[in-house]
């Protein structure tokens, strides 16, 4: 109806995530930076967590719309209160798995089998764990065990856990998960927006349904919106629909803070805007921040003026030499155990065929280690340039 109204070509303030709307807030940018430290490692466990609507779904459909199918196979649930034998069955269906009989046996051999299959065609593979808080502790537990699913050295798939904060409260206190504490790499806690982003927030989605400004939204708006919204996303995004909808009703073509003031009345007294948790001040953080897990091994200095897009740039460098080197490292593994040394190398005898492969393995293991370093050194001068670059603004 609005949208008519408006002249806009679709519906700018959807409640349902959709990775065209992504919007990097300052939170979000650094979300990806652990994410991506966390792909780049191949392994373990990465823990996002947030409010509410705070656009965990949409950071992740973001993430997923610009990788690479070719080397990465992802499946995604979204979990109730699942038990640990039902969470086997519910993962073996996201990975489009059929499984014979329903019993959890059969469906761990099919979940092993095929991660094992799509090793050996040079992909690896990424769990994505939706609303993570509504799991059982025996069912966290299933999740770790994945984790020990191996060809040779290298861990064959790796899970992405998306939660409310509830969930991370669970997950560090929780005596029965030291465990799985242990295998997390990368984990991130999605804040509310700042004040300051909620203008840019809205006229981006508006400009991506082609809003050039009509309607008119008189400044005063914004930080009307961001006390009524608390700076999340989803909520934002629930008072501007019906801003807009107001509007087109009353055939207004400037939206103003008595409007919004109306709008917000509504939804209090609707019950469908919910409690917005009071914004927080920013504090000062300590020298060694808490929430984020010091995972980094070497920390290499700040450069005195970083680019962006080269830091992006050498970092997915560095990912597709170290997948072509684990993909060559896979194939030298499945020689020596089918016995193919035999036909490649024909001239030599079996024994110097396999010390022949076991050098070339050696020799792959440190071109890894060496691009691990590689890729560590790069995700951290792009996190610093991040934090550095918040600390400014913040500071402005």
């Amino acid at each position: 109806m609005f949208d008519d109204f408006f002249g806009l070509t679709g519906r700018p303030f959807q409640l349902t995530p959709d990775p065209g709307f992504y919007f990097e807030s300052a939170t979000h940018r650094k979300a990806l930076s652990y994410l991506g430290y966390g792909l780049a490692q191949g392994e373990g466990f990465i823990v996002i967590t947030g409010e509410v609507g705070a656009g965990k779904s949409t950071l992740v459909a973001h993430l997923m719309a610009t990788i690479d199918a070719n080397r990465l196979t992802a499946a995604q649930i979204v979990t109730s209160k699942l038990g640990g034998e039902e969470l086997v069955h519910v993962v073996a269906q996201a990975f489009g798995l059929p499984v014979e009989g329903h019993d959890k046996a059969s469906a761990l051999g099919a979940i092993e089998s095929f991660l094992h299959e799509e090793a050996r065609a040079g992909r690896r593979c990424l769990l994505i764990v939706d609303e993570s808080q509504n799991l059982s502790i025996e069912a966290l537990e299933e999740l770790r065990m994945f984790s020990n699913f191996q060809l040779g050295a290298h861990p064959l798939l790796q899970t992405l856990l998306l939660g409310q904060p509830e969930f991370r409260d669970t997950l560090n206190h929780h005596p029965g998960l030291e465990q799985l504490r242990q295998r997390v790499i990368a984990t991130h806690h999605l804040e509310a927006m700042e004040p300051g982003e909620i203008q840019p927030y809205v006229e981006h989605r508006l400009a991506l349904v082609g809003w050039t400004g009509n309607p008119l939204i008189d400044p005063r708006v914004y930080p009307a919106l961001y006390e009524a919204s608390a700076g999340v996303p989803r909520r934002i995004n629930q008072i501007a629909n019906r801003l807009l909808l107001l509007g087109a009703v009353e055939q207004r073509r400037e939206i103003d803070a008595a409007m919004l003031a109306q709008v917000v009345e509504e939804l209090k007294r609707d019950g469908t805007l919910g409690a917005a948790r009071p914004a927080e001040a920013p504090a000062a953080q300590p020298a060694a921040a808490p929430e984020e897990p010091d995972f980094f091994v070497e920390t290499p200095p700040a450069p005195a003026a970083p680019d962006h897009g080269h830091i992006l740039a050498e970092m997915q460098a560095a990912l597709a030499e170290r997948d072509a080197q684990i993909a060559e490292l896979q194939q030298a593994v499945i020689e020596l155990a089918n016995g193919d040394h035999q036909a490649s190398l024909p001239e030599v005898d079996t024994a110097a065929q396999v010390a022949v492969l076991t050098e070339r393995l050696g020799a792959l293991e440190n071109r890894l280690t060496e691009q691990d370093r590689t890729i560590r050194h790069t995700l951290t001068m792009l996190i610093e340039w991040i934090e550095g670059d918040d600390a400014q603004r913040a500071a402005a």
